[in-house]
């Protein structure tokens, strides 16, 4: 798997060209900014996982993200990442993102039989509703026979979401026992996946239109503060 160093220096020649082009180009902003946080990523240690999956989600954020200039503020996050990775898969003309969800068959099914990491469990958590929740993992396996790669995407992000969620808005405690197990599934995951969809933006995503970036870098003396 590519590190964070492999993966910036084959974009470099992109990001050459397209800030030539425009300056404040987004697309090499968003992948700086997702790179910024992998790089932090490697640098944590294994007893991090909390702020590993929370700095992974980030990373994924700043390519997926969307400023909608007639609300003012940034689109809803499931409906930007599901529209985001439908369009990632559009464009692998490598097929990357399906190798590593062929290559970590296994490691996407114990996602899918995780009742922690569904919504189902959570609206009324017992074992009833456990043991529905754990029934995608069937699901999951008819999926990879009919080649529903972007069914099978969307559902492995639903539950590392669902487990960010918690994360992000204090439902869950730093380093605590219960969600170990869960937690470092999701992060290697992520680690996996963020890495393919880097590759797909460098191989086939850099002359792509991402929309408008949120937050984008604004320096004193800008026009935009005058």
């Amino acid at each position: 798997m590519d590190t964070i160093r492999d993966l910036r220096r084959r974009w470099k020649p992109h990001k050459a060209r397209l800030t030539a082009q425009r300056a404040n180009h987004p697309t090499p902003i968003r992948f700086h900014r997702a790179c910024s946080w992998l790089d932090r990523v490697e640098k944590l240690e294994e007893a991090d996982a909390d702020l590993a999956l929370v700095s992974q989600w980030i990373a994924f954020n700043s390519l997926y993200g969307q400023w909608d200039t007639n609300i003012g503020h940034a689109v809803a996050d499931r409906e930007c990442w599901r529209v985001f990775l439908e369009r990632i898969l559009e464009i692998d003309r490598a097929g990357y993102v399906r190798e590593v969800l062929e290559s970590q068959k296994a490691l996407v099914l114990s996602l899918m039989e995780d009742q922690y990491l569904s919504e189902l469990f959570w609206h009324d958590p017992g074992q009833e509703k456990g043991r529905r929740a754990r029934r995608t993992k069937l699901e999951a396996q008819k999926w990879y026979v009919e080649d529903k790669w972007q069914l099978i995407l969307e559902h492995v992000f639903e539950r590392i979401y669902l487990l960010r969620c918690q994360l992000i808005h204090g439902a869950a405690t730093f380093g605590g026992k219960l969600n170990r197990r869960s937690l470092r599934r999701c992060s290697v995951m992520m680690g996996h996946a963020l890495t393919a969809i880097l590759s797909v933006w460098i191989d086939f995503g850099a002359d792509e239109d991402w929309g408008i970036i949120c937050y984008p870098p604004v320096h004193p003396g800008d026009a935009a503060l005058s």
